[in-house]
């Protein structure tokens, strides 16, 4: 089961920082993802981050915004957005991969987080 905390409302050009946290299972050794879902659109991969941390990707879309992280000490994988805009406003989940590399964003995962508001609004 994978735990998410974090989100909310937040203006324009804000931050914020999701976490995601694993209950009876380690992440250590698998690569998690982070997707979105808005209103009415399909769910796309936000970023991934491998096990050891040293593959890292996103959409281009939040390049240069948004950082992954990981702290496999304390099972947790984090995204801290920034400069956030009203089109980054969604449902937020993390998700853990079956093997520790990231491939393609939709394959492989085999647990998902509850998915957490995120809203940009002024």
């Amino acid at each position: 089961q994978l735990v998410q905390s974090g989100g909310g409302l937040v203006q324009p050009g804000g931050s914020l920082r999701l976490s995601c946290a694993a209950s009876g299972r380690t992440l250590e050794y698998y690569a998690v993802a982070w997707f979105r879902q808005a209103p009415g659109k399909k769910r796309e991969g936000v970023s991934c981050i491998s096990d050891s941390g040293i593959t890292i990707k996103y959409v281009d879309s939040v390049k240069g915004r948004f950082t992954i992280s990981r702290d496999n000490a304390k099972n947790m994988v984090y995204l801290q957005m920034n400069s956030l805009k009203p089109e980054d406003t969604a449902v937020y989940y993390c998700a853990k991969k079956r093997f520790s590399i990231c491939a393609s964003y939709d394959v492989d995962i085999d647990v998902w987080g509850q998915g957490t508001q995120v809203t940009v609004s002024s």
